[in-house]
């Protein structure tokens, strides 16, 4: 991989998404569309949003301001807890729709496994997927268990899987089971919202390679194709967050950073929603 391009994931049905992206949540009003503004600017492609982060309106006006091809920026938004269920989620994406202002989404997520409507919503997906409303259809925080149920049940395979992922949460069987089917893997909170960032394990790696803990914690993922979209509303942190082309991980430091696996997690567990 030559670490000076940005780098690019082709899907499973073919399109081309980047594997470096801006992740939007809990960021509101004026804040979410300035952030999103200044991606653009720096050369982020990707931008992920949500319907619970009640930020869509704000993340299409700066799309839709920017100069560049609504063609050239990638855009994720997922269903929403309540609103899943075939019916509710045809509804939900019609809203999610007309707040980011768009005639397409790029990437529609099932957000979270919701019990006794993981079927339906997903199968309203495909039906979203089928009439060309949406570029492709994939699902976050999607453990084995679930990945193995869909399966039992899709039509149309997912093309992603969003799920947390860091050095300190590191899911060797998911990461095997996602290479195995073609899921591209995204990481999001990649950098544990600061909390793992002063790891003197980590801190040996900056002084390697001249890189802050973040940009070598992003970096991480990069070399392992999983794509990862951290979040920032600072300017100077997005440009920090998006300098992880100029320098590369060694094979032994990438077997390192895997080792720091210790259960680690910020967010839910999905594993309670089975």
């Amino acid at each position: 991989m030559n670490s000076r391009q940005q780098p690019y994931s082709t899907l499973s049905n073919g399109i081309q998404m980047p594997l470096l992206g801006l992740g939007v949540y809990d960021m509101y009003n004026a804040e979410a569309e300035q952030a999103v503004t200044d991606a653009l600017e720096i050369g982020y492609r990707l931008i992920d949003t949500a319907s619970l982060y009640n930020n869509e309106t704000e993340i299409g006006n700066a799309v839709k301001a920017s100069a560049l091809r609504r063609s050239d920026i990638f855009v994720t938004t997922k269903v929403g807890n309540p609103d899943q269920g075939y019916d509710a989620t045809l509804k939900a994406f019609e809203v999610s729709l007309k707040k980011l202002q768009m005639d397409y989404v790029d990437l529609y997520l099932v957000h979270w496994p919701i019990k006794g409507k993981r079927k339906d919503t997903w199968k309203a997906l495909e039906q979203l997927y089928a009439d060309k409303r949406v570029k492709a259809i994939g699902v976050a925080n999607y453990l084995v268990p679930f990945l193995d149920e869909l399966y039992g049940y899709a039509s149309t395979a997912p093309v992603l899987n969003q799920i947390e992922f860091t050095p300190w949460l590191y899911q060797q069987q998911l990461v095997n089971y996602c290479k195995e089917k073609n899921i591209q893997l995204q990481s999001y909170s990649p950098i544990t919202r600061g909390k793992k960032l002063n790891d003197p394990r980590l801190l040996q790696l900056c002084s390697k390679y001249g890189k802050t803990p973040a940009q070598v914690v992003l970096r991480w993922n990069i070399e392992q194709g999983i794509s990862t979209i951290p979040k920032s509303s600072k300017k100077i942190r997005l440009q920090e967050n998006f300098d992880i082309l100029d320098f590369q991980l060694s094979p032994d430091d990438v077997l390192l950073m895997n080792s720091f696996d210790e259960g680690y997690r910020i967010c839910d567990n999905p594993m309670d929603m089975l």
